[in-house]
């Protein structure tokens, strides 16, 4: 049975779908079945695994707004185990095209419950906006894990979420978890980063991941080359961060 977990925050730039695709890749690379669901119209997850966006045949648009269907969508990567539900820029339109819906906060669960048991873990890389695509994704979602920038701001945008998912607990998926807070970008060098990682450690305790992933170059240049960290340079930081949290949250899960 298919764990769906969504990796949220509404701030941007904040390492949401550079965590998604390396941690894709690393729970791939441990014998896990994953599937990584694009769900923001930059498609920057789609790119980041070498999908050719602008020769899709099916995205996500099309099996949210045309109910095509799922399986048919998924493609897999150069990663073996790793399998991705690309997205496309058309995905800016799907929300007002979704108002007119029945249950529209409900279509991606509907949708990702067809195709979810082949997969041990589905990954949803959520638009750093709380619009009803992110709606849907989180209501899909049995959790959520919130990557948190360790830089000066990086607390103000949780309260904002940590709502949402309140409201979204008591409305359309009391199921909901809170799967961890996840540290990203940390420099050991600089105090700042160090200040923040003791501040969320001390409002949310054992809810934040033991791993924290570091600033690394090679995690930056990754996507560029259409590939994980773990194909890019297997040997860099970014890349052992990632298997690390990679066996935390199987552990977490056993």
């Amino acid at each position: 049975m298919g764990k769906i977990i969504a990796l949220a925050n509404q701030k941007g730039g904040v390492g949401k779908t550079t965590t998604t695709i390396n941690l894709g890749a690393s729970l791939a690379a441990l014998d896990k079945m994953v599937l990584i669901v694009d769900a923001d119209p930059q498609a920057n997850a789609s790119s980041g695994l070498g999908i050719n966006i602008r020769e899709l045949k099916k995205s996500i648009y099309e099996c949210i707004i045309e109910n095509a269907d799922p399986g048919e969508a998924v493609l897999s990567t150069e990663v073996p185990n790793l399998y991705i539900l690309p997205s496309h820029i058309d995905l800016v339109g799907a929300e007002i095209e979704m108002l007119s819906f029945q249950n529209r906060e409900k279509v991606l669960k509907e949708l990702l419950y067809k195709i979810k048991d082949k997969y041990d873990y589905v990954l949803v890389d959520c638009s750093p906006s709380l619009g009803l695509i992110t709606v849907n994704a989180l209501t899909a979602a049995d959790s959520v894990m919130i990557p948190v920038q360790c830089e000066y701001f990086a607390l103000e945008g949780i309260s904002k979420l940590l709502n949402t998912i309140k409201i979204i607990k008591s409305k359309l998926n009391p199921d909901l978890e809170i799967e961890g807070f996840l540290l990203t970008m940390y420099d050991a060098r600089l105090r700042l980063a160090n200040q923040i990682y003791e501040e969320v450690k001390k409002h949310f305790g054992d809810m934040v991941f033991n791993t924290v992933i570091q600033r690394n170059i090679k995690l930056s240049e990754a996507p560029s080359y259409g590939q994980p960290v773990l194909l890019y340079d297997a040997d860099s930081k970014g890349s052992h961060n990632h298997i690390q949290l990679a066996k935390e949250l199987i552990a977490k899960n056993k």
